[in-house]
């Protein structure tokens, strides 16, 4: 199998043409390459189909899970299919399980991508999280590692759980996040994003994502960390969120869109040679 090894702060993909592959068991195939000791290593293995229209993408965890949507691939995918030759010019739209996906490449010399990530989707309904499915779940009580959290369910194409904390380096999210992802409250588990706000216009995120644990960074966690924080009256709608891989840049635009914005890289080529 033919691959491409992309990385958005530090958030890394293999990523395969898979329309060029015989690939069929698309989980199994991501537990072996996703694999940091007997695979390639990634935080996902990202399928990609060139279409009329666009580039179609899937998006499967190291556990084998399928996401809905993922924010820093979807910086990564314009910048692989552009060196293919797949689209011209700047702006390219991705099909994802959580719908239409808009990308512009901004920076050429850098590699920036502004990717429109929708509108945060609020309803426990939506997220989706327990309860009345058309009230909000916003600065919540959830009792979860032995004590009560206060956190807000955003929904950006996939589930979220933010909480805020006082010091974000000094919270134990690897014992911690783990619990609030198999919560019963969560029937499609959730990521969770501690978040520790640093002033009215900068975030500092730590992440658990579901299906793969720590990550350097998350783009549809940051966005749900900067909803959260518009939501309960922590920042401005524009905002730094600070990760451990790096920074990306957030707006919550006055049509209701969030836009992220920062860079992606590749890393290396190769072929993967274990059969699949």
């Amino acid at each position: 199998m033919h691959f491409d090894k992309y990385q958005g702060l530090g958030n890394d993909f293999v990523m395969v043409d898979a329309a060029a592959e015989t690939l069929s068991d698309f989980p199994h195939v991501a537990r072996s390459v996703c694999d940091r000791r007997f695979g390639i290593g990634a935080d996902g293995l990202v399928l990609l189909w060139r279409e009329e229209n666009g580039v179609k993408m899937r998006i499967f965890n190291p556990d084998g899970s399928e996401a809905e949507m993922c924010g820093n691939a979807s910086r990564c995918v314009p910048l692989f299919a552009r060196e293919r030759g797949w689209f011209s010019g700047n702006t390219l739209t991705l099909q994802t399980l959580a719908g239409p996906i808009v990308t512009e490449i901004t920076d050429d010399k850098n590699n920036w991508v502004c990717v429109d990530m929708g509108a945060p989707r609020l309803k426990r309904g939506q997220i989706p999280m327990v309860g009345n499915p058309e009230e909000q779940a916003v600065d919540i009580a959830l009792q979860a590692a032995g004590q009560t959290w206060r956190g807000t369910a955003v929904s950006m194409g996939n589930p979220h759980f933010v909480i805020f904390v006082p010091d974000a380096e000094k919270t134990d999210i690897a014992f911690i996040g783990p619990q609030i992802e198999t919560h019963a409250s969560f029937p499609q588990k959730t990521n969770v994003e501690f978040v520790q706000k640093l002033d009215g216009q900068t975030l500092r995120m730590r992440v658990w994502e579901r299906g793969a644990g720590i990550t350097k960074a998350c783009g549809t966690g940051s966005c749900a960390a900067l909803a959260a924080a518009v939501l309960t009256g922590r920042t401005d709608r524009q905002a730094h969120v600070i990760l451990d891989g790096g920074i990306l840049h957030l707006q919550w635009r006055e049509n209701g869109h969030l836009f992220m914005t920062g860079p992606a890289q590749k890393v290396f080529t190769g072929n993967f040679l274990e059969k699949l």
